[in-house]
């Protein structure tokens, strides 16, 4: 799924390829999916993309937008896989979308669950994508301290820490997938209500944020997410589907998992407890 550092990562390593190539054919979709969602009508791209030169790449939260010449964008959103094929390598039998490039290289678009895949010209006034652009993402030095006080104050009483962080699109891009880890690392519970956090506490949440979303980028994103090549990333998740058997790395005791929020979530009840002592 894309997340922060996915369209961090992705978004980077596109760049670096695709830059300066041109949309030579749009291919459509082999195999129909009813959970991806396009922009009018995926009929018509090709009169929009064909033709057209990628100027950049952009991650934006959940989005990754490929930006190109006569201001014209395919933006995919989280749960679009995009992966690169060489020029000569076989185009997969099934995609939601298929661009050929001018080297002979080419871009393929798959949706296991859902996703979007959006061509537009000059603005898309999606909601979500909106949100994407104009709020601050966290690894952004202006998302202080200050910051993340005046977004905490403005919560109801009953609001928890998982709730602050992975809905409502407070943080775009921030879901629970990368949650997981910011929360453990805080040593805070998901359920825990942020009117009973201190002052401490919520600086530890925002520093943990802050650090864990920047080691997952360094690391090239996290193992549990492939990248724009197929490969995996290097950041290890602590706490996920394939690592809550393990016990807790920090003092041993079992991990819980549960579901929460509409997903699933992962936590230490000794590093991570739900009442105050």
């Amino acid at each position: 799924m894309i997340e922060i550092p996915e369209s961090a990562i992705i978004s980077r390593q596109a760049a670096g390829v695709l830059t300066g190539r041109r949309i030579a054919e749009v291919i459509p979709a082999t195999s129909p999916h009813k959970f991806t969602w396009y922009n009018g009508d995926p009929a018509g791209y090709p009169e929009v993309l064909e033709g057209r030169s990628i100027e950049t790449v952009d991650g934006h939260g959940a989005f990754i937008d490929l930006v190109m010449d006569k201001d014209t964008h395919l933006l995919i959103s989280d749960g679009t896989i995009m992966r690169y094929g060489q020029a000569g390598e076989l185009h997969p039998v099934k995609h939601q979308q298929l661009l050929v490039l001018d080297d002979g290289s080419f871009l393929v678009f798959t949706v296991a669950m859902y996703g979007g895949i959006y061509a537009f010209q000059r603005e898309y006034d999606n909601p979500y994508y909106q949100g994407s652009i104009h709020k601050l993402n966290p690894l952004a030095e202006a998302f202080d301290e200050v910051y993340f006080e005046n977004m905490v104050r403005g919560l109801k009483k009953d609001v928890s820490a998982k709730a602050l962080l992975a809905t409502e699109q407070r943080i775009p891009g921030l879901g629970n997938g990368v949650v997981q880890d910011i929360l453990y690392n805080a040593g805070i519970h998901p359920r825990r209500k942020v009117s009973t956090l201190g002052d401490l506490e919520k600086s530890d949440l925002l520093y943990s944020m802050k650090g864990t979303l920047a080691n997952m980028v360094e690391l090239g994103g996290r193992d549990t997410e492939k990248d724009f090549f197929g490969n995996w990333g290097g950041y290890k998740v602590i706490l996920s589907k394939n690592t809550y058997k393990e016990p807790c790395p920090n003092c041993g005791h079992e991990i819980i998992r549960e579901a929460y929020l509409g997903g699933t979530v992962y936590y230490c009840p000794v590093c991570q407890p739900l009442e105050l002592k």
